[in-house]
């Protein structure tokens, strides 16, 4: 009876434990590791971490050597496709700084094409002309005009330069005035760069609201980082070949026929 029993538990536990090698071979491993097939007669899971290949600028390239994988970029930032051929952010506080006035400069650009665009649409003055043309609306002298910019963006972005070395230690300052609900403008994301929140995303498309409360979706997030900094670059390089053409008395709309 004893004999009996033992022969119907070792079936089951065999029976068990193919159940689970089946189940682990359909599914695979959850953290991105494979299994190893032990050798014969021994039963026993070896699981080796399996490294995920970085992306790299050069297509077809796997890698090797500094210009191709520079070690100091590791795949972290949105956007790093190991492209750092002179070695620019070896120095941690300096590949910080770069990507801050990637993004800044990035911003700014996407914002000149949209302007350039419209504006040489609306009043078919070209964008370099515009602040010469007579006919263009100008309430302010040149003067003025600089002066006010000097001013604003000169607050503004000393405001940013010091939130950048010490992090979110300026928005009540500078928000307290004009809100009584100053956590509307702090960065509800804790990422540099991308505060979030009810004010810097409206639309929530990073986020929502629940109970007047902001709560990130990193996972949005993280795509509309990559969608941002990709947009950012193209949009700085036709800046720089709008300058080109405007060196050439062209613009990007008659470049196009337009």
């Amino acid at each position: 009876m004893s004999s009996i029993s033992a022969t119907v538990i070792n079936g089951l536990g065999f029976s068990l434990l193919c159940v689970v090698k089946r189940r682990q071979a359909l599914s695979g491993p959850s953290n991105g590791a494979r299994p190893v097939t032990p050798a014969a007669g021994k039963r026993k899971l070896v699981v080796v971490a399996a490294a995920q290949a970085k992306k790299s600028w050069l297509p077809g390239v796997r890698g090797g050597g500094n210009l191709v994988d520079p070690e100091w970029l590791d795949g972290s930032l949105p956007g790093d496709y190991g492209f750092d051929p002179l070695g620019l952010g070896k120095d941690p506080a300096f590949l910080k700084w770069y990507r801050e006035a990637e993004l800044i400069h990035g911003r700014w650009a996407m914002a000149a094409v949209v302007g350039i665009f419209v504006g040489q649409a609306w009043s078919g003055i070209p964008w370099f002309e515009a602040g010469a043309d007579p006919g263009a609306i100008a309430p302010f002298s040149f003067g003025s005009l600089l002066g006010t910019q000097l001013l604003l963006m000169g607050w503004v972005e000393s405001k940013r330069w010091v939130d950048f070395f010490n992090p979110q230690s300026q928005y009540v300052e500078w928000a307290t005035p004009w809100s009584k609900t100053a956590e509307n403008f702090a960065n509800a994301t804790g990422q540099q760069g991308y505060p979030g929140g009810k004010f810097f995303d409206p639309l929530g498309l990073a986020g929502t609201i629940k109970n007047g409360e902001y709560i990130p979706d990193y996972d949005k997030l993280e795509r509309l980082q990559l969608a941002e900094i990709k947009h950012a670059r193209i949009a700085m390089l036709a800046m720089l070949i709008f300058y080109f053409e405007a060196g050439q008395g062209k613009t990007p709309l008659g470049a196009l026929g337009l």
